[in-house]
């Protein structure tokens, strides 16, 4: 079968070559027509780029190497010059690859009146250690609600205990009540990590909630522990934001944590409900606990795949509007249904091939005054490594004015709507509205604030060095009205998202997709032609946070 699969993918690169070349005419002025043919384009790359050849696309892996190999090409055809090292279009990306190894972990809690040893997988996972192959540590332990310490809003987490030399238990997220931006921002893991580092914590331990858990099940995401974790590696060779100071972590499912707060001041009962009522308070647990584990640690180099359209004008080509798309999915897991690829149609095929439909559309028109440049991410699965890379070390010379991010756009209906993630921040709003009232496309507000996804995706790299961005995301207003749309997109989270069965077996409508596709490209010419870089809203929380990066 996979004999096959390479002239087929010739085939598909020969078929998506069919594009107008640089300054050729636009496509047909009939709508219909234009996105018949983008579908058709989206649907010969998602072919390819979910396929099982492809393994799953983990970074660093052959499967990742094929794909890169297949967008460059898919540049070339399209008419995007190479923007990567050294005139390619690749651009190296460091990495140090960990794995967690079962045998050496050990999770033990030591109280008074005995001894409970928790059991590796079906109780928790130790997490990897990027900064040495094996650790131990054995200290008090200290809950502190979410970890969060948000003095703008005058929330302390960590307010009345001493976190030094103790390990620290934490959920994820962030308080429900806060506004969204500041949920958003509060809610990253690497913000709770330089919280705890900061106080002195020497281990820490995520628990999980009843809430989440009823989405995302702990045996579902634990029969996953192999799957490797990644960090970039600095001009030294050292791994960045690796926290060494922290010596231990793990995380532990609901049915587990509930055994941690026996005997505390507060049950487990109660503390599942402060959290989702917002009235977390902290206080040291009982005991002390042990954790110990092993990590299998290597470097590897995966690739960002860069490709530039050049500004028309020579004042203004030298800025940069940047769009993304994660090229990698998660690779190979544990089986369901004797299935262990896990494709990521959705995830992000589509999104990457959304970003190579839009590329299609601005390279038919004129070439707008700013410079464009279309990246396929590397590792964004391993914590957004990729885009961090571009972000603070951009292959292109000049500045990055602007972000446009596509991740994961499940259309699986009809839709008349995408959602733009984050439009609210900056000048980017205006230009959002006015191509998509042009296109008859209609702009819903994210009905999922709670999933804090403008920190989840690779916009939020660009953000954190002050770049305004926006993530646009499928619709949820279905043509039909006997289409809920926004419960086949939380169906497909609980069911499919980060599993085998996010394949191209799934109902995905490509004429949505392309018409995302030219929104994405609508939005990219007007900001390119704008008299003004994109710039952030005045006191936007993220550009004060970010100002000066």
């Amino acid at each position: 079968m996979k004999q096959l699969l390479v002239p087929i993918a010739l085939t598909l690169l020969v078929a998506c070559g069919r594009e107008p070349a640089p300054g050729a005419p636009a496509a047909p002025a009939e709508a219909a027509t234009r996105v018949d043919d983008g579908a058709r384009r989206i649907h010969a790359d998602v072919a390819f780029l979910a396929d099982d050849l492809l393994e799953g696309r983990a970074a660093g892996t052959r499967g990742y190497d094929l794909a890169a190999l297949y967008v460059a090409n898919r540049y070339r055809a399209i008419g995007l010059a190479p923007a990567g090292d050294d005139g390619d279009y690749l651009q190296a990306v460091p990495l140090l690859e960990a794995r967690r190894e079962r045998q050496g972990a050990s999770f033990s809690l030591s109280r008074d009146d005995g001894r409970i040893d928790f059991a590796f997988q079906d109780d928790f996972l130790p997490g990897v250690n990027y900064n040495a192959t094996s650790h131990a540590v054995t200290a008090p332990l200290v809950f502190v609600g979410q970890a969060v310490h948000a003095p703008e809003l005058d929330h302390d987490d960590f307010a009345g205990v001493d976190v030094r030399g103790k390990i620290a238990v934490y959920f994820s997220g962030a308080p429900a009540d806060f506004p969204n931006t500041q949920r958003a921002f509060h809610a990253s893991g690497r913000q709770k990590m330089v919280a705890l580092a900061e106080r002195g914590a020497v281990g820490v331990i995520q628990i999980g909630n009843p809430v989440d858990e009823a989405k995302y099940p702990w045996a579902r995401m634990a029969r996953n522990w192999e799957m490797a974790g990644m960090r970039l590696l600095d001009a030294d060779g050292q791994p960045i934001d690796a926290f060494p100071e922290i010596r231990a972590s793990a995380s532990l499912g609901v049915h587990a944590a509930r055994r941690l707060f026996e005997g505390a001041p507060m049950d487990a009962e109660e503390v599942f409900a402060r959290r989702e009522a917002g009235t977390l308070e902290a206080f040291d647990l009982p005991g002390q606990a042990s954790l110990a584990g092993r990590t299998t640690l290597e470097r590897v180099t995966s690739h960002n795949v860069v490709g530039k359209l050049a500004g028309s004008d020579p004042s203004l080509a030298s800025e940069h509007i940047v769009y993304t798309a994660h090229l990698d999915h998660v690779g190979r897991g544990a089986e369901v249904d004797g299935d262990g690829i896990y494709n990521g149609a959705f995830d992000n095929a589509l999104g990457t091939a959304v970003m190579l439909e839009a590329a299609t559309e601005l390279v038919a028109g004129p070439a707008p005054k700013r410079s464009l440049v279309f990246v396929a991410l590397t590792a964004e699965e391993r914590g957004l490594l990729g885009a961090e890379h571009f972000a603070n070390q951009p292959s292109v010379e000049g500045e990055l004015v602007a972000n446009i991010n596509m991740d994961m756009p499940v259309f699986l209906a009809d839709v008349t709507d995408v959602v733009p993630i984050g439009i609210e921040h900056s000048s980017l709003e205006a230009d959002v509205q006015a191509a998509a009232d042009a296109l008859d496309i209609g702009l819903t507000p994210d009905p999922k604030p709670e999933e804090v996804v403008f920190v989840r995706s690779d916009q939020y790299a660009f953000v954190r060095k002050g770049i305004p961005a926006v993530y646009l995301d499928a619709g949820i207003k279905a043509r039909s009205p006997d289409v809920d749309a926004l419960a086949l997109y939380e169906d497909f989270l609980t069911g499919h998202y980060h599993q085998p069965s996010d394949d191209t077996s799934l109902p995905i409508h490509y004429p949505s997709a392309a018409r995302l596709a030219m929104l994405n490209a609508a939005i990219g010419r007007r900001v390119g032609d704008a008299a003004e870089r994109p710039r952030w809203k005045d006191g936007d929380f993220f550009g004060r946070t970010f100002a000066g990066q």
